[in-house]
């Protein structure tokens, strides 16, 4: 299944087995999941030499997402630091997903973000709290993996991220979260949206759209954003 960048719901299917964070997206575990493209900036201006693909899966126990990142130049943290976390990550390239399960609040959410470097950081963020910097203390569980392709300039950014950590209810096929993707890319520092903000910032979640688990894998008839 193929979601464009104009539609505000992404899609999950579910896989009976949980698996390491994987970054080949031909793979049998990647191949037959759904497909969202970021195609615009964060004010809608269409970035076709970046278009992002996001390819989701989901196990009773985690939510896997694969960012696919087409590059001209990466902009890389020259001293990487992979077991633990990095704040600030977000000051290099990046992928990052914001999702939050509270329909109510939709202030308080999650981000997580992954480097080409295998660089990760993970946030509470509370936009409410007059700290909400802080959250980037908070530890999730969730894992990375990363790989450059050089001869392709496409870098794949893999997460693993556990439930436990973003939703208070069994994952089940119907269930719902409030999500939006984002990149920053190269020197330029050009913020690719799925769901445009019209800010300068990634944080507004009144922009942001919906996952939908469902039950079963299907096979992609395009891969091929509009």
């Amino acid at each position: 299944m193929i979601s464009h960048g104009d539609s505000t719901q992404a899609t999950s299917n579910f896989s009976i087995k949980d698996c390491q964070p994987e970054t080949d997206p031909t793979s049998a575990f990647w191949r037959s999941a759904p497909v969202t493209f970021l195609t615009r900036d964060a004010f809608g201006k269409p970035l076709p030499g970046l278009s992002t693909e996001v390819r989701s899966r989901w196990t009773l126990t985690h939510l896997y997402l694969l960012f696919t990142c087409p590059y001209d130049t990466l902009r890389l943290n020259p001293d990487p630091v992979t077991l633990t976390k990095t704040n600030k990550l977000w000051e290099w390239d990046v992928a990052e997903v914001f999702l939050g399960s509270d329909f109510n609040n939709i202030r308080r959410y999650k981000e997580f973000e992954v480097s080409p470097q295998g660089e990760w950081v993970d946030l509470d963020v509370d936009l409410d709290s007059p700290n909400h910097e802080e959250g980037w203390v908070w530890s999730s569980g969730f894992e990375v993996a990363s790989r450059i392709d050089p001869s392709k300039c496409i870098w794949y950014g893999s997460m693993r991220i556990p439930f436990s950590a973003i939703d208070s209810r069994p994952a089940s096929p119907g269930n719902m979260l409030r999500i939006n993707f984002f990149r920053s890319d190269g020197p330029g520092r050009s913020l690719v949206a799925w769901q445009p903000t019209m800010k300068p910032t990634f944080h507004v979640p009144e922009a942001f759209g919906t996952l939908l688990l469902e039950k079963g894998a299907r096979q992609k008839t395009d891969n091929k954003a509009r």
